[in-house]
């Protein structure tokens, strides 16, 4: 036995030793240092996602799994997302399939509560303004595409456009449907949006708005009877049934979670979406949309432009419903604090919280939480009805 050359053998399937690869004689400049470099690259943007989740408490729930799939599928050698790897198999069981995002909006459906969109119907407007972000970035993807050698078509402009929504699970809905291959740099892009919604926010927020606008005070909402809870999921998804069939799977996940919750009946289905299938679902979906963060697929230009379309996109949908509630005003007696119009994104409910928060630094006594719902759940409608329209179009 030549001892030598099993020991080379050996050390060539070592990790150290396949860190870093071999120059490339075709590549050259900063494709050839990606090329090389790549894979520790990946592990510092790994590390980051999961200091972020950690240290920072920023949605860790998501990031936390996403950066420790994402630590895996980078390991050299043993290829964990490719092929019978188990990151792999949990990816075409949930992701490609489209199984993830519709578990987890039957959770959602199970969290929410519509009473605040239902006793101030009007704040629906909110939620719909807040989807101008889409639409931007779609317009935005598809000039990077035309004219600065991005190669965005159509699909891969709408995909990159639902990040505006702030939702994961709509993001990846519409990514896995339309672009695939942009899955890993959408998913990170949507959900590290949604996790620095208290940072982007504010800003945005505060300088849309004056200090007299931010202390305005918005009347209690009347009670809504368990009738009219039983009854709005079933109406939604009725006519969304009717009108845009596309985005029925994922209002129909939604308006099941929610019925079962308001309905009273089932307790027991309604709290095991709430937390145990809830939880196993977000770490599954987690670990599979870190298995995209492979150096070879997120490393890219596009990844680049990817994240700067979805913060702009994030940043004009929270801009849209801040100036749409302001133009409320205009046209009604009954004034509105137009911080709320900011919730009209689909981060829920963080981005009730931060309204919230942004209001209470200018007056103590003014708690907008419950205000501020109508439009974030409005805003989960929104997306998933913006999804539809997407995937219609694109189809």
């Amino acid at each position: 036995m030549d001892f030598g050359s099993k020991l080379q053998a050996l050390n060539a399937s070592t990790g150290y030793w396949n860190l870093i690869k071999p120059p490339n004689p075709a590549l050259s400049g900063i494709e050839q240092f990606l090329y090389q470099f790549g894979t520790p690259i990946m592990f510092i943007i790994c590390f980051l996602l999961i200091y972020l989740a950690i240290k920072k408490q920023y949605e860790p729930l998501l990031l936390l799994p996403i950066g420790f799939g994402g630590f895996l599928a980078n390991i050299p050698v043993i290829n964990m997302a490719e092929g019978n790897g188990f990151l792999h198999q949990i990816y075409n069981f949930g992701i490609e399939s489209g199984l993830f995002p519709l578990f987890i909006f039957m959770g959602v459906g199970a969290l929410t509560d519509f009473g605040p969109l239902i006793a101030n119907p009007k704040m629906a407007l909110l939620g719909g303004a807040a989807q101008f972000g889409i639409f931007g970035a779609l317009l935005g993807a598809l000039v990077l595409g035309e004219y600065c050698g991005f190669g965005f078509g159509l699909k891969e402009a709408a995909s990159i456009g639902i990040i505006g929504g702030a939702d994961g699970p709509t993001s990846i809905f519409v990514t896995t449907k339309l672009a695939p291959d942009l899955l890993g740099a959408i998913a990170v892009a949507a959900y590290s949006y949604m996790a620095l919604v208290p940072i982007i926010q504010p800003p945005i927020m505060k300088l849309l708005t004056s200090e007299e606008e931010r202390k305005i005070k918005m009347t209690q909402l009347k009670p809504v009877s368990k009738t009219t809870k039983i009854l709005f999921p079933i109406v939604v998804l009725g006519l969304c049934a009717l009108f845009l069939p596309d985005a029925t799977p994922l209002m129909g996940a939604l308006c099941f979670g929610n019925l079962a919750k308001e309905s009273g009946v089932v307790d027991r289905i309604s709290k095991t979406m709430q937390n145990e299938f809830m939880n196993i679902v977000t770490i599954l979906l987690g670990l599979a949309v870190g298995s995209k963060l492979s150096a070879d697929k997120f490393l890219t230009v596009q990844t680049l432009g990817i994240l700067l379309l979805g913060l702009i996109a994030f940043s004009i949908a929270t801009a849209s419903g801040v100036l749409f509630a302001k133009l409320m005003n205009l046209l009604s007696k009954k004034k509105i604090n137009p911080l709320i119009g900011a919730a009209g994104v689909s981060a829920v409910p963080m981005a009730a919280r931060v309204v919230n928060k942004v209001g209470l630094e200018s007056d103590s006594q003014n708690f907008l939480l419950m205000h501020a719902m109508g439009p974030n759940v409005s805003g989960v409608i929104g997306s998933a009805v913006a999804a539809g329209i997407l995937i219609a179009l694109c189809r």
